[in-house]
């Protein structure tokens, strides 16, 4: 919600207006918080104005009393209302504290609604940032999210694996409802979730692999690039919940150059399939380029991966991630109830590329049990044993 900048207003008198934090209006807004530019617009975070008709009788103080807000607040929405002389019939604008969740995360999360959410979470909570890391093979933006001002620097990702698309709910009704405890004062699951905004800057890249998520959820659209590529890839069927891999039929997870070659010589398909081909090379394909880019850049203290299924958490490679890495996992498997295992017969992932370059925490959450994709009637049980590993990642680095 955007208001326009009167005489004598302050960042921090509208912090009052409207109760909402200082340092998020700060971080919505581009501006000097103490000198503002008359006739500039501000945003309100957590705010959105809704349409309200005069009716009989109506006045400003009782529609304020009445929609728990004030009337300057009111006031400020509608400058070009004259208090004296409301009309019936007229509209006005109301601002509406955003209480309930705008992502709806149950339910089959493809590309088009991950855009249309972080949209409308951007619009109503403009101090993320968001912005586009790279391309997927059918040029669909790789979004990441950033929350926070901290030192320390968090990253998660999801939907590496095409019909693994359910992680990408889960981490985005996790953003929904830390953004709405800040906004709100709130809190989750006893955690107050302002000091986390300080200490920690949290990286968000929701969905990996956007193509092949589609290609699960909504099939192969019939003048599709790739069309007759994908077909042979997968036997002429145009059923994909197995798919795994990007829309070229390389697995993202195995393309990272940390031992790359053993995967290559040993992995069973030798040219693109729905799962499990390593590509041609290291970094062949421009998803997993983009997180190798973005992480070389980032200076991440940590990584997490969220992957589906097995109810694990792989934490080790070959030795080389630090000590504290085993302190993080018990954590986490404390606050989720999955299992840690340190060692995998597995390279070229994500997760162990990063170990072994930077020494540091990495971690591959497998959330879940059963068969992928999992069905969407999972997603209240993993939603529940997830966000311990959420809050986790955020207080234990």
């Amino acid at each position: 919600m955007k208001v326009t900048v009167r005489q004598g207003d302050t960042l921090f008198y509208y912090s009052q207006l409207y109760e909402v934090p200082l340092y998020l209006l700060i971080q919505s807004n581009h501006v000097d918080p103490m000198n503002l530019k008359i006739g500039s617009e501000v945003y309100i975070p957590g705010f959105v104005k809704n349409k309200y008709v005069i009716s009989a009788g109506d006045n400003l103080a009782a529609i304020a009393q009445n929609r728990n807000t004030s009337l300057d607040a009111l006031i400020l929405l509608n400058p070009t209302i004259n208090p004296n002389e409301l009309q019936t019939g007229q509209h006005i604008f109301v601002p509406t504290r955003v209480t309930d969740s705008l992502v709806k995360g149950k339910q089959e999360y493809d590309y088009p609604t991950l855009v249309t959410d972080i949209q409308r979470l951007r619009t109503v909570f403009p101090f993320i940032k968001v912005h586009s890391i790279g391309k997927s093979v059918l040029n669909k933006d790789l979004y990441e999210i950033k929350i926070g001002t901290g030192d320390k620097h968090i990253h998660i990702n999801g939907s590496f694996h095409a019909n693994e698309w359910i992680t990408t709910s889960v981490i985005m009704q996790f953003v929904n409802d830390y953004l709405l405890a800040l906004t709100n004062f709130g809190s989750i699951n006893g955690h107050q979730m302002e000091p986390y905004f300080h200490k920690v800057t949290l990286s968000i890249v929701p969905m990996v692999n956007p193509d092949g998520v589609d290609l699960v959820l909504n099939g192969l659209p019939e003048k599709a690039a790739y069309h007759s590529e994908v077909l042979e890839i997968n036997g002429g069927s145009h059923d994909f919940r197995n798919w795994k891999a990007n829309i070229r039929g390389v697995d993202l997870n195995n393309q990272y150059p940390s031992y790359w070659e053993i995967e290559k010589g040993r992995k069973e398909p030798k040219s693109p399939a729905p799962r499990d081909y390593p590509g041609d090379a290291p970094l062949s394909e421009p998803e997993s380029i983009a997180i190798a880019e973005l992480t070389k850049t980032s200076d991440f203290s940590m990584v997490v991966a969220f992957h589906t299924q097995g109810k694990e958490i792989y934490w080790g490679y070959l030795n080389h991630e630090p000590p504290i890495a085993e302190s993080i996992v018990n954590e986490f498997e404390r606050v989720s109830g999955y299992k840690a295992v340190k060692d995998i017969d597995s390279h070229a992932g994500f997760r162990d590329w990063f170990i072994l370059t930077y020494r540091r925490p990495g971690y591959t959450v497998e959330l879940g049990e059963g068969v992928n994709p999992l069905p969407i009637s999972q997603f209240d049980e993993i939603y529940k044993q997830s966000i311990g590993i959420f809050l986790a990642s955020l207080y234990m680095i």
